[in-house]
């Protein structure tokens, strides 16, 4: 398993590494996900350094380049666009790397198209990086099948939509086209595109990861799980304020793992939650949580 405190950074990247990592905790990604993107990051950041470059030099070919140089160094994982996109998006986000100029093909039907798409997942949705880079793919892909004057999306069919999946499941995980699919045909309807809603025609994918886990915990079952939290020791202070977080308020995973003390208005009574990419949502603090919180932290932390 990789243990994000566990990865050393050298380089040129060093001074990003906080960053990156806080924004991957923030987006949801477990300990193992964020130890593997800063894995990532490592070898992008002695890459660069042994080029005498910086991330000012990260240019899109520039990323490239470092892909075909890790999978000739025999890394197997991590070694399309995709696995360096949320470092790329991070790096552009503050500042550090350029942000791609338009392609000379961007005055073309497809490419003002996916760049109104782009904008939409990122302003309007809210959309972490990686995530907007996903799904810009799967629409650049399914546009590429349309005809290259008039894309004619208006006259789509679900048949050419079951198509399109059936071929590119040939090549790439279900969950990645089905997922990238839904979120442009859900753009091309709310923009006026397509006449009629089409994500129902996108097929579901079969055998989800746990999916047959239950939708709701019994009551009585929650009760005993809190109770078997020993609240005289320091972990069972620390699992019983977490689950109190979780049961009452609903939280994410994601969501509790990113709380700072700072989120915390104990005068007010409510919690700044973190949600995915930059959404920011308070909600009240129930004194029952708060008491589970507070014992935590003035009883010693682990």
């Amino acid at each position: 398993m990789s243990i994000p405190s566990r990865v050393r950074v050298s380089g040129p990247l060093v001074p990003y590494v906080a960053g990156f990592r806080t924004e991957l905790e923030t987006q949801g990604y477990r300990p193992n996900a964020v130890g593997c993107q800063l894995y990532v990051l490592a070898h992008m950041s002695r890459w660069l350094d042994s080029r005498h470059l910086g991330p000012g030099d990260l240019t899109s070919e520039l990323a490239r380049e470092f892909l075909v140089a890790r999978r000739a160094a025999g890394y197997t994982l991590w070694l399309s666009e995709k696995g360096v996109a949320p470092l790329l998006a991070h790096l552009r986000s503050v500042g550090a790397a350029p942000v791609p100029l338009p392609a000379a093909s961007a005055t073309t039907r497809t490419e003002r198209l996916l760049a109104e798409f782009r904008s939409y997942l990122t302003d309007e949705r809210g959309l972490a990086g990686g995530t907007v880079a996903s799904d810009v793919h799967i629409a650049r892909l399914f546009l590429n099948t349309r005809p290259s004057e008039d894309l004619g999306l208006e006259r789509l069919t679900p048949s050419e939509i079951v198509g399109f999946v059936k071929q590119e499941c040939e090549h790439r995980g279900a969950a990645y086209v089905t997922t990238g699919l839904r979120a442009f045909l859900r753009f091309c309807h709310v923009t006026g595109r397509t006449p009629r809603p089409l994500v129902g025609a996108v097929p579901k994918v079969a055998s989800w990861r746990l999916a047959g886990l239950p939708k709701a915990l019994d009551p009585d079952v929650v009760m005993a799980l809190l109770k078997s939290c020993d609240r005289r020791t320091t972990y069972g202070r620390r699992d019983f304020a977490v689950l109190m977080l979780l049961v009452r308020l609903g939280l994410r995973s994601g969501e509790v793992a990113s709380l700072r003390l700072e989120d915390i208005d104990w005068r007010a009574g409510e919690l700044l939650i973190r949600g995915k990419g930059p959404k920011l949502e308070r909600l009240p603090l129930p004194a029952d949580v708060g008491e589970a919180v507070a014992g935590w932290l003035n009883r010693g932390r682990a």
